[in-house]
């Protein structure tokens, strides 16, 4: 057999590598977030950044110096796999392989492009921030300019799930018995994607009308989110439970932790838009409860999507094993989720409201939890990188159905 690399076998769920590493340039942004002053500012930006290293404490300054370089390190994987990606795909569009494909299931995992166009927007703008002198100055005049490429990437999200939607109403054929997973919530997050970049204007902005704009395009691509997962979600628990699960297709079993963490982000940068601009102020025991909801979903589907992959033996068969799949890259996004909503919840939930003191030793032993799961998706990521697109290897990937 000619030696392979899995990835020289093409599957647009490789746009999940983009958007893992993608993520994980957010988990650092989330270290300079909650530890760097930022007076007057939703978010810190480089002067913030500037001054607080500069006043700082040797360890702080370590630790400035190490999420600049996590965010740089992980923002430009990110491009690189989303250009080697875009790239892979318009030649595999032109293949009979590709027609096949878009006659299965699978057709919705096309919806993993426009996921990864709307992460590394995302990322590019964080990048911005933390890189960029003087870029707060001019942010108004770049927030319609975000708007646009959203709403872009929401077109191009529309047109290939309408083409889904269109065939499998017109022409059948949607197999129930390969629908034993949660891959049809993907086109979920995908949508949640898009319209937490559409929100981020309603958390920054000054200016009314990008405000009530932000939050009006937000909350339709927030509804489309919520009512395909929802659907999806029932569909595939009834397949579930008709025809058990697979092994390829079980990290699909904790998409909903990485969809809570997107919403949530989502309806608090709306909620801070409506408390800006429209009165609508939410208190901090809100903002808390609403919080301590969104990471029990995420611990529960944790709970239930780490007990099926155990029974697959899924870690020593495609992490660690001989085995590989590209659904394997799906598993980043769930402890990217969890990392990046665990630490709003204790800064925003329970030290908002007196529950947790900050710095103290509760404080850290909650803020481990996080970091244990962020330096683990590290691992993972360069993990799966080195085997799938690594030295050829004598076996192929298992595709993902």
């Amino acid at each position: 057999m000619t030696p392979t690399r899995p990835s020289d076998t093409y599957n647009p769920m490789y746009f999940l590598s983009s958007l893992g590493a993608g993520g994980l340039s957010v988990t650092f942004f989330m270290w300079l977030m909650f530890w760097v002053p930022h007076p007057g500012k939703t978010v810190p930006v480089f002067e913030d950044i500037q001054a607080a290293f500069q006043a700082g404490s040797p360890l702080k300054q370590a630790m400035i110096a190490a999420a600049m370089a996590g965010i740089a390190l992980f923002v430009l994987l990110n491009l690189k796999s989303l250009v080697w990606n875009l790239s892979r795909y318009s030649t595999w569009r032109h293949t009979e392989a590709f027609a096949a494909f878009s006659k299965t299931n699978a057709q919705s995992q096309l919806m993993a492009m426009p996921l990864a166009l709307a992460m590394s927007v995302n990322g590019v703008f964080i990048a911005g921030l933390v890189f960029v002198p003087g870029l707060w100055a001019v942010v108004e005049y770049l927030f319609p300019v975000a708007l646009a490429a959203f709403i872009l990437i929401a077109v191009l999200a529309f047109k290939l799930y309408g083409h889904f939607i269109a065939r499998i109403k017109v022409e059948g054929g949607f197999n129930f018995a390969a629908n034993n997973s949660f891959g049809q919530i993907l086109p979920a997050f995908a949508f949640a994607m898009i319209g937490v970049g559409m929100a981020a204007p309603a958390a920054m902005s000054g200016n009314v009308a990008v405000v009530g704009t932000s939050i009006v395009v937000s909350t339709f691509l927030m509804v489309t989110a919520i009512l395909i997962a929802g659907i999806a979600l029932v569909l595939g628990i009834r397949s579930m439970l008709d025809h058990g699960t697979t092994a390829e297709t079980a990290p699909t079993l904790m998409i909903l932790i990485p969809l809570m963490t997107i919403l949530g982000i989502l309806m608090m940068r709306q909620t801070h838009g409506l408390g800006t601009q429209f009165e609508g102020h939410a208190t901090d025991a809100q903002t808390f409860m609403f919080l301590a909801k969104m990471v029990s979903i995420q611990v529960l589907f944790g709970l239930f999507g780490f007990l099926i992959l155990n029974r697959h033996s899924y870690g020593r068969r495609f992490i660690w094993g001989r085995e590989t799949s590209v659904m394997s890259y799906a598993l980043v996004c769930p402890g990217v989720g969890f990392t990046v909503l665990m630490q709003f919840f204790i800064h925003k939930g329970m030290v908002a409201v007196g529950l947790v003191d900050k710095f103290s030793a509760v404080y850290w032993v909650l803020v481990a939890i996080a970091l244990a799961s962020q330096f683990a998706m590290i691992a993972l990521v360069f993990t799966l990188n080195r085997r799938h697109f690594g030295a050829p290897r004598t076996q192929r990937a298992v595709p993902a159905e």
